[in-house]
């Protein structure tokens, strides 16, 4: 196509997306201020030696926010997960002799890594209290917070 007809296509995409950003401006606008508004969180419990502890801990952090939800009547918070992500199997094949000499042996290594999700919707005030818990040794956790 000529350079011409290219750009003759854009503006309807330009107005789209000035559409959707209307959108937006118009979903702020109805929920009011940031400051009272719900936050997502979502927390990304990992490990890669005890599959126990990580359950003890996402049962723990579920636990806690369904206890704050009731002592406090919050109805604005929610709770997604577990999601049990699938399993990452980290396979390495090594040669046992290091010289490269004798008989052709092999080693084999696997590393299991074990993920769950768990998606949280809160106010800002809460989002402290629930994730203010005991972590098992090996459990990683990754807590991202977004606005909805």
């Amino acid at each position: 196509l000529p350079p011409s007809s290219r750009l003759t296509s854009t503006p309807h995409r330009q107005q789209s997306s000035s559409r959707m950003s209307q959108l937006g401006a118009v979903k702020k606008a109805e929920g009011g201020d940031s400051s009272g508004t719900c936050h997502r969180i979502r927390i990304t419990l990992t490990t890669s030696k005890s599959v126990a502890n990580l359950e003890k801990v996402c049962a723990d952090l579920i636990k806690g926010a369904l206890d704050i939800k009731a002592n406090n009547d919050n109805k604005e918070l929610k709770v997604r997960g577990p999601v049990r992500m699938p399993t990452k199997v980290l396979r390495l094949t090594v040669r046992k002799s290091p010289c490269g000499e004798g008989t052709n042996t092999w080693d084999r290594w696997e590393m299991r890594v074990y993920k769950r999700v768990i998606d949280l919707y809160s106010p800002p005030e809460t989002v402290k209290q629930i994730t203010s818990i005991a972590i098992e040794p090996d459990v990683d956790v990754e807590v991202i917070i977004a606005n909805k």
